[in-house]
């Protein structure tokens, strides 16, 4: 069973798989590393070459649990999250949620890991977050995976675009000032039912709603959030091995960024899971790592 739930960086509908695939994996102790002035939680699983993992909006390290056991086989998985995200209980107070600070967060994390060059993994925002850590030190890195990397794609790669706020904006801020008076659940309920139709927050079942509930004053932190587009220049900066992941189902603009993207990163490769939308690795998690590992393990 899976359940409704939002990426609100990247405009997308995204399925949270239910309490099973929170109890399918055995998870190992949550860590934290001191990093730029935060303690950065992590989980740290497995051995072999290191792969940091980084989550999307509106969730944390803990979404990555249904494919922590194929990954680890293989490779010592370490799945982040982010600053203000849980287990950090933010008030949505202050300028410290932004791409940019949560880049120079990972660039940090990677550095004091001191496991010499990592492979990088990052979904939705994470993705983009991901991106710009390849574009700043693509010393710290040998493969970079990019699961339908969220924002924008400038005039360089799209000439139709148009700056301004994302199509969303309206709706997260709206959504965000419910939740900075203290009514959590009525903001998020706001939100979701704005995007899925009356009554979807209500819809959730516990395990996904509780998600949300726990990441849900990152929303404050969004509204101010002013990211730059991907420009051309961007995606040919890159420089680390690529591997580009979507789901074959996938609507909105996601499958348009991924594949620009795919066409100007140079040494990058694109997989489609069939059947699958923007959580990817939940909906089809064997296949979903079989792509990674294979990647991974080549030259």
């Amino acid at each position: 069973m899976k359940a409704v739930a939002v990426h609100p960086d990247s405009g997308a509908i995204c399925l949270i798989t239910t309490t099973s695939s929170f109890r399918s994996a055995a998870i190992p102790s949550m860590q934290t590393l001191p990093v730029n002035g935060t303690d950065m939680a992590y989980l740290d699983i497995g051995r072999g070459p290191p792969l940091v993992c980084v989550h999307g909006s509106l969730c944390d390290f803990r979404i990555w649990s249904c494919v922590l056991g194929p990954l680890s086989r293989k490779h010592r998985v370490i799945a982040v999250s982010l600053r203000h995200f849980f287990p950090e209980h933010w008030d949505g107070v202050g300028d410290t949620y932004s791409i940019a600070q949560h880049v120079s967060d990972v660039i940090a994390f990677i550095e004091k890991l001191n496991a010499g060059p990592a492979d990088l993994m990052g979904h939705s925002r994470g993705g983009h977050v991901s991106f710009r850590v390849a574009q700043r030190r693509p010393d710290l890195l040998r493969k970079l995976i990019l699961a339908e990397p969220g924002g924008e794609l400038d005039a360089s790669l799209d000439p139709a675009f148009k700056p301004g706020p994302s199509p969303l904006a309206a709706r997260i801020a709206a959504s965000a000032e419910i939740i900075a008076k203290g009514d959590i659940d009525g903001g998020l309920a706001v939100f979701m039912d704005a995007l899925e139709g009356p009554g979807a927050w209500k819809r959730l079942p516990a395990t996904p709603k509780q998600l949300l509930r726990d990441n849900a004053t990152t929303l404050i932190g969004q509204t101010r959030d002013r990211r730059p587009p991907f420009s051309k220049a961007d995606a040919e900066a890159i420089k680390t091995p690529t591997l580009f992941i979507g789901g074959a189902n996938t609507k909105g603009t996601l499958p348009q960024v991924l594949h620009t993207l795919a066409a100007h990163v140079p040494n990058s490769r694109t997989e489609m899971i069939p059947g699958a939308t923007h959580p990817m690795f939940e909906q089809a998690p064997q296949k979903y790592c079989e792509i990674v590992l294979k990647f991974l393990a080549g030259a």
